[in-house]
């Protein structure tokens, strides 16, 4: 099979996936694909490089259900191959692709980091100042390119049980680093502070943060956002000066 990966190739592979998912808290499925011939190689030649990942877990217990990374052109030191490594010799460009879904968000709002983000702060309510106790967070992706975030919190000092609902459009920000929240729009209860909807609005762009999904010498920067019912897309370009590999 003129297709099959050759054994050079194949250690790459395996290396870069050790190597990746040592930067990662949890991973379902990694996947790496080198493509060269080995008279390349010997040069220090990569044609391709492709990495598909399902599943995977970052800081701040953030899920992506899909990443898609492809590279072409790479110039490697061809002596670190023979310790399983993928040495760039000049950084490379990549495409990226990455799928959030409506159950992945959810689960970082519910973290114990973002919980304790929200609990730090002292917040204005009805003219008080008040430490807020987040008690449940349900974060949507309803269509229409919004989102959505319902949340029930206790006011520490007073026991109280507050609502906090709104929806919101996502957009990048200009240096492709930052989503910002735009055309916020109450729900139906009224709103009780402006300064508690802020917060849960700055910890939503908090979450969807593209330094979140930054790997050990890998940058990425966001071109497009797609929100649809359940999922969210981030078309990417990401700036790669080097690319993880399993430690010896």
């Amino acid at each position: 099979m003129p297709d099959s990966p050759g054994l050079g190739e194949q250690a790459l592979n395996k290396a870069t996936e050790i190597g990746l998912s040592s930067q990662l808290d949890e991973v379902e499925n990694l996947d790496v694909n080198i493509k060269t011939d080995p008279l390349k190689l010997v040069q220090g030649e990569v044609d391709a490089v492709t990495i598909q990942g399902e599943g995977l877990v970052m800081q701040k217990d953030l899920r992506m259900e899909e990443l898609e990374m492809q590279m072409t052109s790479v110039a490697i030191n061809p002596l670190s191959m023979a310790f399983g490594k993928i040495e760039l010799t000049k950084p490379t460009e990549a495409k990226a692709l990455v799928v959030l879904t409506e159950t992945d968000i959810n689960r970082a709002f519910n973290s114990e980091y973002v919980r304790s983000q929200l609990q730090t702060q002292k917040i204005h309510i009805k003219g008080e100042l008040r430490t807020i106790n987040p008690q449940h967070i349900e974060f949507r992706l309803p269509g229409d390119g919004k989102i959505a975030l319902n949340a029930s919190i206790k006011l520490v000092e007073t026991g109280e049980n507050q609502q906090v609902a709104f929806s919101a459009v996502p957009r990048i920000s200009a240096n492709g680093k930052t989503v910002a929240l735009e055309n916020v729009e109450y729900g139906e209860s009224e709103e009780i502070s402006p300064e508690l909807t802020k917060a849960f609005i700055d910890e939503t762009s908090e979450i969807l943060n593209l330094n979140n999904f930054d790997l050990e010498g890998m940058n990425l920067q966001v071109n497009h956002l797609k929100v649809e019912v359940g999922k969210l897309t981030l078309q990417a370009s990401a700036y790669i000066e080097k690319i993880p590999s399993a430690s010896k």
